[in-house]
């Protein structure tokens, strides 16, 4: 039934919370961050509290990529009364040098893709940055399995955008009868994709039980994919 599976990459396949939580406690030792925060924990609430709101604001055009990359890394300081740009960064250059070096995969990413790679067409479909996605796959030995990464800064917009599905569906030359989106994320992944008339995985970590339709596919770990196609 289907020939091309277009993959989200943070967090179905490339362990993005578990690689960027690792990152960012290096770079708040390497930086002195006990300094101003009580703990590694509550610098790491401000951050992602704030980091959901603009990567919202980024999605709607309210703010662009450099301002969400500044905002992000300096709010938490804000947060706690240091108003100084500079090592924020400071620290979010060597938080984006060291993070597309991080090889951490989702449980069994690798086996998987090894199955599907000999029937179907893979590519990548991310709201990622170009700077950080293709060195994050390298890192992780999975680079080769794709024919083709599509993101989202390739037209500036992101997913659940339907113009970016439209678009990965061109680049690929896929047909949309003929593909299947998996992803982590409801929002953008399945939600997107269901938007444009394609077939959905939604790959559920957290054992969610108040999804307002249902997908195609609903799997908790990418073993089952074995058994859809």
């Amino acid at each position: 039934m289907y020939k091309n599976l277009f993959f989200d990459l943070d967090d179905t396949l490339w362990a993005f919370t578990e690689n960027a939580r690792g990152t960012f406690r290096e770079m708040y030792d390497k930086h002195g961050y006990s300094r101003y925060f009580r703990s590694f924990e509550h610098f790491y609430e401000l951050y992602q509290c704030r980091n959901r709101e603009l990567w919202a604001e980024y999605a709607d055009g309210k703010v662009t990529k450099d301002g969400l990359n500044r905002q992000r890394f300096l709010y938490p300081l804000q947060a706690v009364g240091v108003d100084d740009a500079a090592l924020a960064g400071r620290f979010a250059a060597d938080f984006f040098s060291v993070i597309p070096t991080k090889s951490k995969l989702m449980p069994h990413a690798r086996e998987v893709l090894e199955y599907l790679s000999g029937k179907y067409n893979l590519y990548i479909l991310s709201n990622g940055f170009h700077e950080l996605q293709g060195r994050k796959m390298q890192s992780a030995g999975i680079r080769h399995y794709f024919k083709k990464v599509v993101l989202s800064d390739d037209i500036g917009i992101l997913k659940p955008g339907q113009a970016i599905f439209h678009f990965a569906l061109s680049a690929t030359q896929s047909q949309l009868r003929e593909s299947l989106m998996i992803g982590d994320s409801w929002d953008s992944d399945v939600v997107g994709a269901k938007g444009v008339g394609m077939h959905q995985v939604f790959y559920d970590l957290v054992g969610r039980d108040d999804l307002p339709f249902c997908p195609t596919y609903h799997i908790h770990d990418l073993k089952e994919l074995e058994k859809i196609l």
